[in-house]
């Protein structure tokens, strides 16, 4: 019995070692590696417009023959391709790898993998130079030119766009202002509409309603005639005021992080998810001015029609078919905020879904697979076939043979 209980005992002692052994390898990595750690962007792309600052992406079928999701699961990649290309639209604000944030959690390569020609915006980097871009300048034309050079790559005139929070709302705004009928499928999630709603949003935008109410009344002075460049604000405001939102759930990852340092994949979750919070980017304080004068304060978008510049996005106009995600417990977009544009569109094929997580966890959460993306895909699929298909080859079937070729080439094996 004594052997038993000395081997218990060495058995037990060899695992504290290890455990202390991966915590103060991890701990030195975190410290003066974390670079090393971050696993965001990882997915193969090809790059067809490299503008400034927006750029587009296009991200060609996976050649393996499944791939990794959150889980630990495998899915099986789907080779017959839907004619119907998917655009993402990430809000402004983020680094694009927003949605290609894991390997098992990319967004990019689960649409791809799930038979979709999958595109990405990228709104790249703004700086001081960029204050004058405004919501037109995104809605209309930058998201205007990614659209048509989607057209052109994926061979097909019907599109989907998928956007998240800021990037359903552009989405909504542009096929509201072109009217565009080829706009087939669209997909909002966590998008505001209506801030007189409820949740930490709509309590500023009353706050800075009434005070714009006085200004206007007792003076001459209008936002929306100010200097943007006035307004231009540092990326890090950007992480500041989102992590204010929820000051408690930010500090929170930091004790786990403690507890759980001898957990690799857990460090590089927590490393990659940090990386993306604590490197926001500054909005373009066109953009902000706005956001403030009509969504926020006069709250254009819940009456159905927004001025963009000389013209209105309206969103009476729409008639894609429609798809609305909020999430369960987003304290910043809660549902109500979010389902008010069921009411405005023109669209007779539309429905409200909600799903577990806040207004990063619903699309980015370690649920979001299953609960968002899965169910998203399975909408498409039943909205993305053609009666007609060109014979003709796309510029996207001879990305997807170079990168065939490029790997025939690399592994001898296949």
């Amino acid at each position: 019995m004594s052997d038993g209980i000395t081997q218990e005992l060495r058995h037990r002692g060899l695992q504290l070692n290890e455990r202390i052994a991966a915590w103060l390898d991890n701990g030195f990595e975190w410290l003066f590696m974390r670079g090393f750690l971050v696993q965001s962007g990882s997915t193969p792309y090809e790059t067809l417009i490299d503008g400034d600052p927006m750029s587009l992406r296009y991200y060609p079928l996976p050649e393996s023959a499944s791939i990794e999701l959150a889980d630990g699961a495998r899915m099986a990649v789907r080779r017959q391709r839907h004619p119907v290309p998917l655009l993402l639209v990430p809000p402004l604000g983020v680094t694009t790898e927003v949605f290609d944030l894991l390997p098992q959690r990319s967004l990019v390569r689960y649409m791809a993998a799930r038979g979709f020609h999958t595109y990405l915006v990228d709104w790249g980097r703004p700086e001081r130079r960029h204050a004058q871009l405004s919501l037109r300048d995104y809605a209309v034309d930058m998201l205007g030119q990614a659209i048509a050079e989607v057209r052109r790559h994926s061979g097909a005139q019907p599109v989907s766009v998928m956007g998240w929070c800021m990037g359903g709302l552009l989405a909504l705004m542009h096929a509201g202002a072109t009217r565009d009928r080829n706009i087939r499928n669209l997909i909002t999630v966590a998008s505001p509409i209506d801030m007189r709603s409820s949740g930490v949003m709509a309590q500023a935008a009353r706050v800075l309603n009434a005070s714009a109410r006085l200004i206007r009344r007792f003076t001459s002075f209008r936002l929306d005639r100010l200097d943007p460049a006035h307004l231009q604000a540092p990326g890090w405001t950007t992480t500041l005021a989102f992590k204010l939102t929820a000051p408690l759930a930010s500090l929170t990852p930091y004790w786990d992080l403690l507890t759980r340092l001898a957990d690799r994949d857990y460090l590089e979750v927590h490393a990659t998810t940090s990386d993306y919070l604590d490197n926001m980017l500054m909005y373009p304080a066109g953009v902000v001015r706005d956001m403030l004068v009509r969504v926020v304060v006069d709250n254009r978008l819940a009456e159905g029609s927004i001025p963009l510049g000389d013209i209105h996005a309206d969103l009476s106009a729409v008639r894609a078919k429609l798809l609305v995600y909020a999430g369960e417990t987003d304290h910043l977009v809660p549902a109500q905020m979010a389902q008010k544009s069921l009411e405005l569109v023109g669209s007779k094929d539309k429905t409200f879904r909600i799903a577990p997580g806040g207004h990063m966890g619903v699309i980015l959460g370690g649920r979001a697979q299953r609960e968002v993306w899965e169910p998203c895909a399975q909408w498409l699929d039943a909205r993305s076939e053609l009666s007609r298909r060109s014979a003709r080859p796309s510029a996207a079937d001879e990305t997807q043979r170079r990168v065939r070729a490029r790997r025939l080439a690399d592994d001898v094996t296949l």
